[in-house]
């Protein structure tokens, strides 16, 4: 069979051909990555680890700083009063309930809830272990939290010696929430005196408290005989709609004594948190936990770039010679930072989603990747990897071309 001969194409085909073959478009910094894959593979390994580091310290100092305000951002108030000597959720000092009276003179006022607030200790029914739990005293037909299935519950309060235990407690105050369930009568000692659990609410764990109860303040102040008749150390104030919280709460500071402190409901929670942000050394580990990360991951970084330099400087010598410039050889070392990362943002960010969940599910702490910490740490992983390749890219201009050869 003969067959027929291949015809020659036109050279202007052959010129296209050969100009789409040379733009095909392998970046030289990514074939310069991947010519050695398993040192790609550690150097990507270095940087993702320190990426999941950085998640997790920012995450917890994040989750611990807003898991100190969960019963704040709960309250039904638009201003806050409390006492100036107050430091925190821990250490709430007492005011004058006729404070709060005072405050309703201002028209602005639609109400006021005052509120009882102390660390008390419960025994857990099973061990009889006792425990710190985050007690809250308050008049059962007041307004308290913003959600509205509390009210029905709050009304079993009116009973002394009632309780409401929040379910989303730590495990080691007992398993009161299915007991509860299950129909049993749950009964346990506050500071020494007979409780009995008249219901569950689910508020959640704070950085402060590990469980929270409800009751009512006459229950309360039966619980604590010691508190100074007519004290109270928080006191809620509702504003009429269309009222400026701001300007009301600087009013009523300069009308009421100095014996307590007007915020607004975010001032109030920006306190608690300003707390364990600035007296309590929080911050500054976590903060050092995610600067360590860093530190980590310029290492691995300058370490796998500086050797891919060193070990292509006879290939880097030769562009040169061939006319290349110093600016686009540094470029290509530029962007394989870039490429690095790139790829090593990604499996860390996978894995802090999956440490989150992990941490949550574990601990209640509110741990979640939100868009400025996803970008946050992007953006050190970027300066990390650029700040190396820049310090690679001493070695390719110190070189000497005649050296090399």
């Amino acid at each position: 069979m003969i067959q027929e001969p291949v015809r020659a194409q036109p050279l202007g085909v052959q010129r296209w051909l050969a100009g789409l073959w040379q733009r095909r478009g392998i970046p030289l910094s990514l074939l310069l990555l991947t010519r050695q894959p398993v040192r790609l593979a550690v150097a990507l390994a270095g940087i993702s680890f320190a990426g999941i580091l950085m998640f997790m310290q920012l995450g917890f100092r994040d989750g611990l700083f807003d898991a100190s305000v969960t019963i704040h951002r709960l309250f039904d108030a638009d201003l806050v009063l409390i006492s100036p000597r107050s430091t925190s959720s821990v250490s709430m000092a007492g005011f004058p309930n006729r404070r709060l009276v005072q405050a309703m003179a201002a028209p602005e006022v639609e109400g006021i809830t005052p509120v009882h607030w102390n660390l008390l200790l419960w025994r857990n029914p099973e061990t009889r272990g006792t425990r710190s739990i985050l007690t809250l005293g308050f008049e059962p037909n007041d307004p308290l939290f913003t959600d509205p299935s509390l009210a029905p519950k709050a009304r079993l309060l009116t009973q002394k010696g009632r309780v409401l235990f929040d379910e989303q407690s730590r495990p080691e105050f007992g398993p009161v929430a299915s007991w509860f369930k299950a129909g049993r009568t749950v009964e346990s000692e506050i500071a020494g005196k007979r409780v009995r659990v008249a219901g569950l609410v689910g508020l959640g764990t704070s950085f402060g408290a590990d469980g929270n109860l409800l009751t009512s303040s006459e229950t309360f102040l039966e619980l604590l005989p010691n508190t100074p008749p007519g004290s109270i150390e928080v006191g809620l104030i509702r504003l009429k709609p269309g009222s400026d919280p701001a300007a009301v709460a600087k009013r009523l500071q300069a009308q009421l004594p100095s014996d307590v402190t007007v915020l607004t409901k975010q001032g109030f929670i920006d306190f608690e948190q300003n707390y364990w942000r600035t007296s309590t050394s929080i911050g500054f580990i976590f903060t050092l936990g995610a600067a360590m990360g860093f530190v980590v991951g310029c290492v691995i970084v300058y370490q796998v770039l500086y050797s891919d330099v060193s070990d292509h400087l006879p290939e880097y010598a030769t562009l040169m010679a061939m006319g290349y410039n110093l600016i686009s050889l540094l470029g290509v070392v530029a962007r394989e930072g870039l490429l690095l990362a790139a790829f090593g943002y990604l499996p860390a960010y996978a894995a802090g989603q999956g440490l989150y969940l992990l941490v949550r599910s574990a601990t209640q702490l509110p741990v979640f990747m939100d868009t400025t910490r996803a970008v946050t740490v992007f953006t050190m992983i970027l300066v990390m990897c650029m700040a190396s390749a820049g310090l690679a890219m001493r070695r390719l201009a110190d070189a000497d071309p005649a050296e090399i050869f």
